[in-house]
């Protein structure tokens, strides 16, 4: 069976959608879930839908992205199973525990999946993924909590229900909406790249990640070269906004960015793809006194080298970003409420829930046409 094929750009003019009007008799005691269960495996199983406690929520899921960490905890193994994935989500409130003022059943909404404390150390230096709370998920569909969009209903939990959860007007589509927790961990990257209007930035890979950091950078007012080995992804970014687009099979990208900066190379670069050679190449494109900003390294497991006097002599600075930030939320999920970012145009295919596996395949091996890949369950 082929897949669901769609480029999105339909959901940009959708119209209005009712707010649903589920009720808690309407809630199965079972659902569907795409489980964890071994390496690179999922499989879509009946499991027990989340019992909601004090001042937490229930979420009908609705459509949920596949995100590459994701991606990398089934295939790389790097969480142990059984677990139910999925982070990028938005659905409808079906549920709310006692306690729960801001909510009730019918309201359309998102969820983020970690939210900080707000006063410990790490919170107050605003470096929230680094707070013992964020990191302990508040979003669940079962098992080991790690998001849960890829069953049918999540619960919030208290923390998360208190301050990750996002109202949705009815004219936004779900679909637009599993795009305000990504967009959040992007506008943060391109914050601490401390990218600027007029700056030269270049844009290592035009996967999903890569185009989402390439829309704010643009929003910014930057001016944008990327690089990727897939024609049809180079294309892509030029018709969001890039400049130039550079094939790094060539040899060539170090001497192009250069030949288009003055034989400086970029003030900024910011790296979308998951390896270690990529981020020597990255160190070689910026000027000196550059940025790189590492957003696609974030498993245990992969190891890089780079020459030293990159930083110790000409003075680049090397950049990390993980997860999103409290303090942007709103700013961040306006740029995708109020159509701010053309989010829509990466979105290549859609898979109902009993064909996980086949969404899960393609994301981890794309195809020439396939960028943002989402599970939808209505």
């Amino acid at each position: 069976m082929p897949s669901d094929h769609d480029n999105g750009d339909s959901q940009m003019s959708s119209p209005t959608i009712s707010r649903a009007t589920a009720t808690l008799s309407a809630i199965p005691q079972t659902m569907r879930a795409g489980v964890y269960r071994e390496k690179g495996i999922v499989r879509v199983e009946q499991v027990p839908v989340p019992e909601v406690g004090p001042r937490e929520v229930l979420i009908k899921v609705a459509a949920c992205g596949i995100c590459g960490t994701d991606i990398k905890k089934i295939f790389q193994r790097y969480v142990e199973p059984p677990q139910i994935l999925g982070h990028e989500l938005a659905g409808t409130v079906v549920a709310t525990g006692p306690g729960v003022l801001k909510f009730k059943p019918g309201d359309r909404v998102m969820s983020f999946h970690h939210t900080p404390c707000g006063t410990c150390f790490y919170c107050e230096n605003r470096l929230f993924s680094q707070c013992k709370q964020y990191k302990t998920t508040g979003l669940t569909a079962g098992f080991t909590p790690n998001g849960g969009g890829f069953g049918e209903y999540v619960k919030a939990m208290p923390w998360v229900a208190e301050r990750g959860i996002v109202a949705l007007p009815d004219n936004v589509s779900f679909e637009e909406a599993t795009f305000i927790e990504p967009i959040n961990t992007i506008v943060k990257a391109v914050q601490k790249a401390r990218v600027k209007r007029g700056e030269n930035v270049l844009v290592l890979g035009c996967g999903p990640i890569g185009l989402q950091l390439l829309m704010v950078a643009h929003l910014e007012g930057a001016n944008l070269y990327t690089s990727d080995p897939m024609a049809q992804r180079r294309a892509k970014s030029l018709a969001l906004g890039a400049v130039e687009a550079f094939d790094p099979t060539s040899g060539k990208l170090i001497e192009e960015v250069r030949a288009r900066t003055g034989g400086r190379g970029a003030d900024a670069v910011l790296v979308a793809v998951a390896h270690p050679s990529v981020v020597t190449d990255a160190l070689a494109a910026a000027r000196p006194g550059g940025r790189i900003l590492l957003f696609a390294a974030n498993d245990p497991v992969t190891r890089i080298e780079f020459p030293a006097a990159a930083v110790g002599i000409d003075e680049k600075e090397i950049l990390g970003s993980y997860s999103a930030a409290v303090d942007i939320q709103d700013a961040a999920a306006e740029l995708v409420l109020l159509r701010k970012l053309p989010v829509m145009e990466i979105v290549t295919h859609r898979f109902p829930l009993d064909r996980i596996q086949e969404a899960l395949n393609l994301a981890e091996r794309p195809s020439a046409d396939s960028l943002k890949i989402l599970i939808t369950h209505e």
